[in-house]
């Protein structure tokens, strides 16, 4: 087994029926992990959601294809290189590194599930790929989920991976899962790149049922930039080594199985954005009193996606002002101000159109300072709540975007 770096994982238990490997191509650098295969044990059923950005990269739509036609055997991530942007060349690079593996591997190119991550607008260097997937195949093990959190990563600092394991019927049912995302993150589907294993037995239409589900209220809650990916994938796979009977939607252990994987998935969202690049502070935003999911939503991304208020957050300065403006623009219809109230925490910053009596700077400037924090809206107009999860824009974001290909 390649070994992986020190980290701050928890444990990642493994999943019967799925193996990870993990080897260095040299794609960007010669001495990381930058490549991974994961194997599907025969009879795996694999849901998947992808970027709505229009110049999504070859893999995806490539990956695309191959999950909705084939059962997928295998998984063939790449770091350090996104191949977007790359036209007809990228999706011939992306076939032909199916095709290198589906040889190694004795399946068909179409059963091997493409993705890549890193610079845009570059070709893919197929041929490391291709002399560094034997490598990979042989450190395949069910043990692998460390290993291949690190070999996935790019301006990361840190793997990120959620582990459950929860008892249905009297049989131990497990949910891991690995994520990658520090940046250009806004997904509109889920994160950058997200990959999750169960040994439960489930059907096709509830197994991506619960995935287009569990995105929503996970990995589609994130913001660090505002920024959707060429590249946003997400991943469930349900391998049916365990012997508890199919879980399917409507029965009793749908609702036990959706809500673990919702768990992992919340954790790697939540990691993405704690590992946001140059971020200190961790930001719930939380509307409250909306007419509908939208508007609180609406209403939640317009304050996490201000400059104004990132950088306040940055500074740990209580400008709440920023946030009030941010809230008066978001393009809610007749709202309420006389109803609308902001906290930073418990600190009311805001009631009865304008400053709260009770504030007092000092109050504010106590959490402001906090690395976690809440910023909750109260809009007054219905019984509707959403929450997003943030980070503040400090300046090593604009240091790291500024020397990402350098």
């Amino acid at each position: 087994m390649m070994t992986a770096p020190k980290a701050r994982l928890p444990v990642l238990h493994p999943v019967p029926g799925f193996r990870l490997g993990t080897a260095c191509a040299g794609i960007k650098s010669a001495d990381r992990p930058d490549l991974v295969v994961m194997e599907l044990a025969s009879g795996s059923v694999c849901s998947a959601v992808f970027t709505r950005n229009a110049f999504c990269a070859a893999p995806v739509s490539v990956a695309r294809e191959h999950v909705k036609n084939t059962s997928p055997e295998y998984l063939l991530v790449n770091t350090g290189n996104a191949n977007a942007g790359t036209g007809d060349e990228g999706v011939r690079d992306a076939l032909q590194c199916c095709s290198e593996l589906a040889e190694l591997a004795g399946c068909s190119a179409a059963a091997v599930v493409p993705f890549s991550t890193g610079v845009i607008g570059e070709p893919l260097p197929v041929d490391r790929i291709r002399s560094a997937l034997p490598a990979a195949m042989e450190d395949l093990a069910e043990d692998g989920w460390a290993a291949a959190a690190t070999g996935i990563l790019t301006t990361d600092t840190r793997p990120k991976g959620a582990s459950r394991q929860i008892e249905i019927d009297g049989q131990v049912v497990t949910v891991t899962g690995i994520a990658k995302g520090a940046g250009m993150i806004r997904p509109d589907m889920a994160t950058m790149l997200a990959f999750i294993a169960t040994d439960a037995r489930v059907d096709a239409n509830s197994l991506q049922a619960c995935l287009s589900m569990v995105v929503g209220k996970s990995f589609n809650r994130i913001t660090v930039d505002g920024d959707t990916s060429t590249n946003d994938a997400c991943v469930l796979v349900a391998t049916g080594k365990c012997t508890l009977s199919e879980v399917s939607t409507g029965d009793a252990y749908y609702r036990i199985f959706s809500d673990a994987v919702t768990e992992v998935c919340v954790e790697l969202a939540q990691a993405i954005v704690r590992d946001g690049e140059g971020a200190t502070r961790f930001v719930t935003v939380s509307v409250e009193g909306g007419l509908d999911t939208d508007e609180c939503l609406l209403v939640a991304y317009t304050v996490a996606h201000s400059p104004l208020v990132k950088t306040a957050l940055f500074a740990g300065d209580p400008n709440w002002g920023r946030i009030l403006a941010a809230v008066g623009r978001a393009g809610i219809e007749d709202l309420g101000l006389q109803d609308v109230e902001i906290y930073l925490d418990d600190v009311c910053i805001v009631r009865d159109g304008g400053r709260a009596s009770d504030y007092t700077e000092a109050a504010g400037q106590q959490v402001m300072e906090q690395p976690e924090l809440t910023i909750r809206v109260v809009l007054g107009r219905g019984d509707y709540s959403e929450q997003v999860w943030t980070c503040d824009l400090s300046y090593d974001y604009v240091r790291i975007n500024a020397e990402y290909r350098t």
